[in-house]
């Protein structure tokens, strides 16, 4: 019996350590975000340097976390939740670093648009890089919960971040338009609020895998299945 007990515990012991690795990583890409977005806002150069760096840190951990979940694959052949949250764990690390990579980006704009003091724009930014960050932690925490509900409510939050995305879209070409000769710091700006939509993405994306390693069930057909009440 020790030795079938001692292979579960070994294996429970190992999705634990790949959660844990999930989170540390899923903390970082937050951290980065929460930088970039200041580092444009305060226009500091070197907080946007120290975000620079520490993409190489997300790097190394989603090689970790993907060395370590294929190795789970191969050596324990794990069978229906395992196998979601193994799974799911290539996944959301992708997405995480992906969303690291986003990150790093707004934080090497801040740095081309350092001497730039436009209060409208920079307000923008500040309250979306503040939303996405908010996106990426409730769907952390629906990860580290496992908690479907939670996971869905990240979705109902991405309309808020198209919603600051065309507002201050519209207000930069304004600008533009008022502006011809500010067109290249403008120009940086766009790019900035960009990534911080496509960050808004990703955390949709990581709460839909959330979702599905907690139910086994895809968002979407959940969200396209008839109502009962209505047939």
């Amino acid at each position: 019996m020790s030795g079938p007990q001692h292979i579960v515990s070994a294996f429970s012991e190992e999705l634990e350590q790949l959660s844990a690795d999930l989170l540390r990583m899923g903390g970082l890409a937050e951290a980065m975000i929460r930088d970039a977005a200041r580092a444009v806002v305060a226009r500091d150069v070197a907080l946007a340097e120290t975000v620079i760096e520490r993409d190489l840190e997300m790097d190394r951990l989603e090689s970790e976390i993907e060395r370590n979940a294929v190795r789970m694959l191969a050596l324990r052949q794990p069978m229906a939740s395992d196998l979601r949250n193994v799974i799911g764990a290539i996944k959301l690390s992708g997405g995480i670093e992906r969303i690291g990579d986003l990150a790093k980006n707004i934080a090497r704009r801040s740095i081309a648009v350092a001497d730039e003091d436009n209060r409208t724009t920079l307000r923008g930014i500040e309250r979306m890089g503040q939303a996405v960050s908010r996106m990426l932690q409730v769907s952390l925490d629906a990860y580290a919960r496992r908690d479907p509900v939670t996971a869905l409510s990240v979705l109902d939050q991405d309309d808020d971040i198209d919603s600051h995305y065309n507002s201050l879209l519209r207000t930069m070409l304004v600008f533009m338009a008022e502006e011809p000769d500010q067109l290249h710091a403008r120009s940086n700006f766009i790019f900035i609020v960009k990534n911080l939509e496509r960050i808004g993405d990703h955390c949709t994306n990581i709460a839909k895998v959330v979702h599905f390693i907690a139910t086994g069930q895809q968002v979407d057909d959940i969200r396209h299945a008839p109502d009962p009440q209505q047939e």
